[in-house]
């Protein structure tokens, strides 16, 4: 009954080049593990537009040598078909397990194939790799990252020549060349022929951190600053003493790489716990914010003295402050965000008078957006110079924002202060997130199934007024997996996370303020309605 199981994972074995991983699949061969062993091969890690992300280990169905190998010629051969028959390819990766290994089996396979291939020196935050794709003139880029997912975790990010990650049909183009790959013994991987670049990008990436800021403005702002156990501590302080700010004082615990984040549950800002460390620096060292990446520097989290503790700023305050800074500076261009966002940027951007557009979730669709000046997701992501990475950049954002806190710091105020200033200039738009893991990836389909049968009719007492299946497209929105409710007052999104195993919720209400009196009382409702949203919600996705 399981014997073509055997001899798929007997076929595997045979072509694995990694000693690691044949070693553990012939463990589990030999055991007569059926359950594990269906679990690997029930089918093939997915390539789409986040590129890959899984579990590392033996088989299809995890990340490895194997299944990157093949990933990287399904690239090649696509890149190859759109006429780049000897383009440079340039290559990043993080510091977690087989990072370096995936980046060196990329520039083989690249090198095989007749292309170029260049690989970072070391491990180095994603943006970095995004700047040197239109630094160098590649024709496509590849990151080696999980992000800010658990440590057996890892990941495998495609850009391409225009520095945005990849969007459909390239996506589905490049898995089909990765389907029609019968063998590794059929892909050629030579042991040398690529170039592993020099500090030349880097410092040409630092360099370009000086766009971000205004000449002359203020840098007295002082941060604590932690890296998360990834790799952006160097390249943040690289940049922070070029522009001139105080050093920032390090989380020590979690300042150099560790692939096994001993700290941290998930190595993610947003997640519980994650800040515990900083905070504890924070309260002994009484800076004017605190500054995280994640492990692979392409977010930024912030978080503020509130009282006399210290709370994590959501990222779509973030999102807020960093519109108003820039168009207090003069910006102009497009302001654009995603759908899961808060729509205040869309007021500040109206009453700007600037364009301003919405997007479907993730970078690779914002940094697409014609005229783009500033972009950002709720997800800790900002693009705050898209002349110099297209994609979501923790360290420039990092920035940003503490040149703003220093702009208000001179003026004897914070960035509570000026949120408050938006709250009463275009309501209160107070944003929420009702995330739910799961094991079993049933209970995600379910949920939305339910919803999309039954569709709630109102939330909180606020009557739905809207309710849209954007597995249907808009007018303005390609189609993807998501519902959206637009309440008298209020917004819910619905979506199946794109990189974790989580069903996420987004949701927004927006409560008007005369003025910074009624500001108490407009928080109180704001919290009250996003609390009994989050329930009734629950309830009709059965979660």
């Amino acid at each position: 009954m399981h014997d073509d199981l055997f001899a798929k994972a007997s076929a595997w074995l045979a072509e694995d080049p990694d000693q690691e991983t044949r070693d553990e699949l012939a463990k589990l061969i030999d055991a007569g593990d059926v359950t594990e062993l269906s679990a690997r091969f029930s089918g093939t890690l997915q390539f789409g537009t986040a590129g890959l992300r899984g579990e590392l280990g033996a088989g299809p169905m995890r990340m490895n040598r194997s299944v990157v190998i093949r990933a990287a010629a399904g690239l090649a051969a696509y890149l190859k078909n759109q006429g780049q028959t000897d383009g440079l390819v340039v290559i990043g990766y993080d510091a977690r397990h087989k990072s370096a290994d995936f980046a060196r089996d990329t520039a083989a396979v690249m090198t095989g194939a007749g292309l170029r291939a260049a690989v970072l020196p070391r491990p180095l935050p994603t943006p970095v790799l995004a700047f040197a794709i239109r630094h160098l003139g590649a024709v496509a880029g590849v990151e080696v990252t999980a992000s800010h997912n658990p440590p057996r975790d890892n990941g495998y990010k495609v850009y391409l020549g225009d520095g945005s990650q990849i969007v459909p049909p390239a996506d589905a183009e490049i898995a089909a060349e990765i389907d029609a790959i019968v063998s590794l013994n059929d892909v050629p991987r030579p042991d040398s022929g690529w170039e592993t670049l020099d500090d030349a990008v880097l410092g040409a990436y630092l360099a370009r951190t000086d766009a971000v800021l205004a000449e002359g403005s203020p840098r007295t702002a002082r941060t604590v600053y932690t890296a998360m156990h990834g790799v952006g501590k160097d390249v943040l302080l690289a940049a922070f003493a070029r522009a001139g700010f105080p050093e920032p004082v390090l989380v020590a615990e979690q300042a150099d790489p560790d692939p096994d984040f001993p700290t941290v549950a998930f190595p993610n800002p947003e997640e519980p716990g994650a800040m515990d460390l900083a905070f504890a620096q924070a309260r002994a060292t009484d800076p004017d914010l605190v500054i995280a990446n994640d492990p692979d520097a392409d977010r930024c989290a912030v978080a503020v003295k509130h009282g006399s503790d210290w709370r994590m700023l959501r990222g779509d305050e973030v999102g807020a402050l960093l519109a108003a800074h820039l168009v207090s500076r003069g910006a102009t261009g497009t302001f654009a965000e995603s759908i899961v966002s808060s729509s205040l940027l869309g007021r500040i951007a109206e009453k700007a008078n600037l364009p301003y557009e919405e997007t479907l979730t993730g970078f690779k669709w914002i940094a697409r957006v014609d005229g783009l000046r500033y972009g950002y997701e709720e997800a800790l992501g900002y693009c705050v110079d898209p002349e110099g990475v297209r994609d979501k950049d923790g360290i420039t954002a990092a920035l940003l924002i503490t040149e703003l806190a220093s702009v208000l710091k001179e003026e004897g105020r914070t960035l509570l202060d000026l949120l408050d200033d938006l709250a009463v200039e275009h309501g209160l738009h107070a944003t929420d997130q009702l995330s739910v893991r799961v094991e079993d990836l049933a209970v995600i389909s379910d949920a939305m199934r339910r919803l999309r049968e039954q569709p709630p009719t109102e939330l909180a007492g606020l009557a739905v007024v809207r309710a849209e299946d954007l597995t249907q497209g808009t007018d303005k929105l390609p189609p993807t997996d998501g519902l959206r409710y637009t309440l008298d007052g209020a917004r819910v999104i619905v979506r199946p996370s794109g990189t974790e195993p989580k069903l996420k919720c987004y949701l927004e209400v927006v409560v008007p303020v005369a003025a910074h009196a009624g500001l108490p009382a407009a928080h109180t409702r704001a919290t009250d309605l996003l609390t009994a949203i989050k329930r009734d919600l629950s309830a009709a996705a059965g979660i």
